[in-house]
């Protein structure tokens, strides 16, 4: 098994660069399955119905994500926490109970989506106009859940066993399946968005082979088949870690979720009507999962780093890490949001400026589109910052301070955009995003220069111990005096 002292050792910023860039790319790749389907589905004959229905189905595979990351942060936080405290025995057991809980979860929702059928879907915004889509695509969807649930929890689990760029690997060949697939499938085999749900599961499908094929060489520990006995302690540990992930997650969905039904009913009392407003932020949710999924690599990235040096009471290093995080973060969303901002018609036009639709369908899905994106995604910057600093805690095992903080922000987003509406109508419900996000950074902030100071204080302690062994372990003169 590999020696894992060089997380403790090696320059925290050449660490992060390291694990943080695989998993960035991984995640953000992750995106592409979605996004990649919109893109060709939005451009298509179906139009901006194909993105709307592809929104439809999106809360139900961020719900199987999430449960993915349930386990699989939950997991890889643990065994960083446990190579830091020089535990290594029993984290196969940890792996094998997180991948056969990842499998039955996702088992769980292909029952809950095929039992409940296209009452789900109007229930997460569907339409007269959109669910024969909805439906044609979620039901291939739905079938590669559980193998799917495994893979993303494979891919947390390799990134903290030391092989970003293995997890990363695994991402590339099954998104450029999709990419490659999507065109073939939707117009030279004339599939439709069915297409595109084909070529999603080939990608995914391809993805879990490779990371399953990991398991033979991992590098500090050797999965068993005793390993997915069914152990509910160790795994309720696991779940712990992996709270935050999972909150985050599924809030997700439920803001997505109320966001469709509150776009569909407002947009129907106003000149866009129902479809568009319901697929212009369909559109602006896949922007902002690729900007959050890149903050979220970041944090993601750095978790064993700081789970090592946490467990080894490195706090020093543990601070250089946090400090570098947030300026990674900020930097690269600032960026971000100044192109949002300045050329938001060029990111709408992407995913099809109204598709098959003619004439003043067209006009107005852009004339709704390019300001909602301006007004939701204007403070992503505090989404993000305030989402890194909950999977920080998360990977110091203080899961008690992450889930809160990991919800927050969502939670918020929800209650404003159930009341800003009523004034403001339809694009009342993109401006509940931006106050949300500047409430819950407001929040946040005071919560992490607590940890600052906790680490800071940490830290002093640990210099006091080490000073104290060392003056106890210098060699004394006859006498009784010490030598000088």
């Amino acid at each position: 098994m590999q020696n894992t002292d060089y997380l403790g050792k090696e320059r925290v910023g050449k660490l992060l660069v390291k694990f943080a860039v695989p998993c960035i790319l991984s995640l953000v790749i992750s995106c592409l399955y979605n996004i990649v389907d919109q893109i060709f589905v939005g451009n298509s004959k179906v139009g901006y119905l194909g993105n709307a229905a592809t929104g439809v189905i999106f809360p139900i595979t961020v719900v199987g994500w999430g449960l993915s990351l349930f386990f699989g942060d939950g997991a890889a936080a643990w065994l960083s926490v446990s190579l830091g405290e020089g535990k290594k025995d029993n984290i196969h057991r940890g792996v094998g109970n997180a991948v056969l809980a990842s499998f039955l979860s996702g088992c769980a929702v292909i029952l809950v989506a095929y039992l409940w059928g296209n009452d789900l879907l109007m229930l997460l915004g569907g339409t007269e106009a959109n669910i024969s889509l909805a439906h044609d695509y979620g039901i291939i969807i739905y079938a590669m859940m559980p193998l799917a649930l495994v893979q993303n929890t494979l891919a947390a689990v390799i990134r903290a066993d030391g092989a970003p760029g293995y997890a990363m690997f695994a991402m590339v060949v099954g998104a450029a399946l999709n990419i490659i697939g999507d065109p073939v499938a939707i117009y030279a085999l004339d599939l439709g968005i069915q297409g595109a749900a084909y070529a999603t599961i080939l990608g995914q499908f391809v993805s879990f082979i490779i990371c399953a094929c990991y398991l033979a060489r991992s590098k500090t520990f050797k999965i068993k088949w005793k390993s997915f006995i069914p152990d509910f302690k160790l795994l309720c540990r696991i779940m712990a870690l992996g709270l935050s992930s999972f909150l985050t997650q599924l809030c997700i969905v439920v803001t997505t979720i109320v966001n469709n039904v509150l776009f569909v009913r407002y947009g129907m009392k106003s000149v866009y009507g129902a479809d568009i407003p319901l697929a212009a932020f369909v559109v602006i949710m896949k922007l902002f999962q690729i900007v959050l999924n890149v903050a979220i690599g970041i944090a993601a990235g750095a978790q064993p780093i700081v789970g090592y040096n946490y467990g080894a009471k490195q706090y020093g290093r543990v601070k250089k890490l946090l400090k570098l995080i947030l300026l990674w973060t900020g930097g690269i969303c600032l960026f971000v949001t100044i192109l949002f901002e300045a050329i938001p018609q060029v990111f709408i036009a992407m995913f099809g400026a109204g598709g098959g639709a003619e004439g003043l369908d067209a006009e107005l899905y852009m004339q709704f589109a390019v300001p909602c994106l301006r007004i939701y995604l204007m403070l992503i910057v505090f989404t993000c910052l305030q989402k890194v600093c909950a999977i920080f805690l998360q990977s110091m095992g203080l899961a008690k301070v992450a889930a809160p903080l990991s919800f927050l922000r969502d939670l918020l987003s929800i209650l404003f955009a159930l009341t800003v509406p009523i004034a403001l109508g339809v694009m009342g419900v993109a401006w509940a995003a931006p106050i949300a996000d500047a409430t819950a950074i407001l929040v946040t902030t005071p919560v992490m220069v607590w940890v600052w100071k906790k680490l800071g204080k940490a830290e002093r302690e640990q210099a006091e111990v080490l000073r104290d062994e060392m003056l106890q372990a210098e060699p004394q003169g006859t006498g009784g005096e010490e030598i000088t």
